[in-house]
């Protein structure tokens, strides 16, 4: 059934105001996690500093630079940490029989499915990350333009659907996979190497990281476009073409595995 786009705005509305008062019912949870979570950016932070310390430069990206790389990836995140974090638990749905509660509403599967989870710690990475990234950019003395703010936008936007494509092929395998965590797992640990320049790699995880597994369109190509623009590759400028064919295929994938499931045992 097609739905407008006011529709689903209303509807999500709704199913986040409910999401969000169950979640205060138990603050001290909320308050507890998202201090961790503060303190995992902070101790991503630190590490840097300490590298720096010993280093002047790591494959050829200074500090600062290393620092932009880090704050832009925590906010490239922040979306797939707060608007599909229901991922991590569609293995237990499926295999419990509870997923198919889902397939009998009269609206967009993936997103009813998403929107009923809202990781609202997700915040507190991205106010670290803008942060983090303005801190950067200020010592980089980058320029404050509304040309450069329009394309820190844009390619974050890329870097996010980039990350979100990841996560939604990896979650989806549980619908032919019965122990599809440990690729869930694996797809997400990798992220973490999304802050590091790839020119710090052999050339053989470089390819891995942009054509295997692309984690380097989550912060290293998108930046160079900030960073470096006197010399940007083509894969940075596509970094939005193939973010948008990334996550398409990735929803293409999640859809057909939630369309073929057919109760416990699938």
């Amino acid at each position: 059934m097609h739905r407008g786009l006011r529709f689903y705005f209303c509807i999500y509305r709704k199913i986040l105001a409910q999401d969000l008062k169950s979640k205060m019912s138990y603050r001290a949870d909320f308050i507890i996690s998202t201090i961790g979570m503060i303190c995992t950016n902070i101790s991503g932070f630190l590490s840097f500093w300490i590298l720096f310390q010993n280093f002047p430069s790591v494959g050829g990206w200074s500090y600062y630079e290393m620092l932009f790389l880090y704050g832009f990836s925590l906010v490239a995140m922040t979306p797939v940490q707060c608007l599909l974090d229901n991922n991590w638990s569609l293995r237990y749905q499926v295999f419990s029989g509870d997923f198919v509660k889902y397939c009998f509403r009269p609206m967009n599967l993936f997103f009813y499915y998403q929107s009923e989870v809202f990781d609202v710690k997700g915040l507190g990475q991205m106010v670290f990350g803008i942060g983090t990234l303005i801190y950067a950019w200020v010592h980089l003395e980058l320029a404050c333009t509304a040309w450069m703010v329009l394309k820190l936008v844009v390619y974050l936007v890329s870097a996010s659907l980039v990350m979100a494509a990841l996560q939604n092929a990896a979650a989806a395998s549980c619908f032919w996979i019965e122990n599809s965590f440990y690729l869930l797992d694996l797809v997400m640990r990798f992220k973490d190497y999304a802050k590091y320049p790839m020119t710090i790699f052999n050339p053989v995880f470089r390819f891995v990281f942009t054509f295997v597994l692309p984690i380097a369109f989550i912060a290293y190509y998108p930046s160079l476009v900030i960073l470096r623009p006197e010399a940007v590759p083509l894969l940075s400028w596509l970094s939005p073409l193939i973010a948008i064919l990334l996550f398409y295929l990735s929803y293409k994938i999640w859809m057909k595995g939630a369309a073929g499931y057919s109760g416990t045992g699938s």
